[in-house]
């Protein structure tokens, strides 16, 4: 639909995933916040890379089950290790493919994409599967750093705005909600699955 897409970031990338200074960066726990997660939820880390969110999500969803949805191995298998070490028995790692998230259908209450739709080699694909795991009402939260600002130091390729974003969810099927614009340097665009 007009955009580069990025390549995927390897297992290589752990230790800037893991960064001290992200929170500072991202906002963190004000990503958190704008999620209103409540126990017994059922939630989706897409890209979940090293569980960075997913392991905040499990601490905040009670034993429900959080999936930790990852393409690469290497971020499964390590994925895998850090809800053990952690006690997180909550936390499913689950490989997806390139085309598809391989949840299970109207499974999910809400699904959380932190930098990683932009990475999608079949984006729409891939959205068309997201919104097949939501269950009707449930609410995917788009997180991609803002095209629109070119003071976010990050390489144009790794960002989106808002209107490419709303664009290509809206016609796989989603409705674009709203922008929480509280993040230093991302979108927290805001999309529901129709009732």
């Amino acid at each position: 639909m007009g955009r580069q897409i990025a390549h995927v970031m390897s297992h290589y990338g752990i230790s800037w995933l893991e960064r001290p200074e992200r929170e500072k960066e991202e906002g963190s726990a004000l990503l958190m916040k704008n999620m209103g997660l409540k126990t017994g939820m059922v939630v989706a880390d897409i890209g979940a890379g090293s569980g960075y969110y997913t392991v905040r999500i499990s601490k905040q969803v009670g034993s429900s089950t959080v999936y930790a949805v990852d393409v690469e191995p290497e971020m499964i298998a390590y994925l895998e290790k850090r809800a053990k070490t952690e006690k997180l028995g909550n936390i499913v790692p689950l490989k997806c493919t390139e085309r598809s998230a391989q949840l299970p259908a109207t499974s999910v209450d809400v699904m959380l994409l932190v930098d990683v739709y932009h990475e999608f080699s079949f984006p729409y694909e891939m959205a068309r599967s997201l919104l097949d795991a939501l269950k009707p009402g449930g609410r995917l939260f788009l997180v991609e750093y803002r095209m629109e600002d070119p003071e976010v130091p990050i390489k144009t390729v790794h960002k989106m705005s808002e209107a490419q974003a709303v664009w290509e969810m809206t016609a796989a099927g989603f409705q674009f909600e709203r922008n929480i614009a509280n993040l230093p340097w991302q979108h927290c665009l805001v999309f529901r699955k129709p009732q």
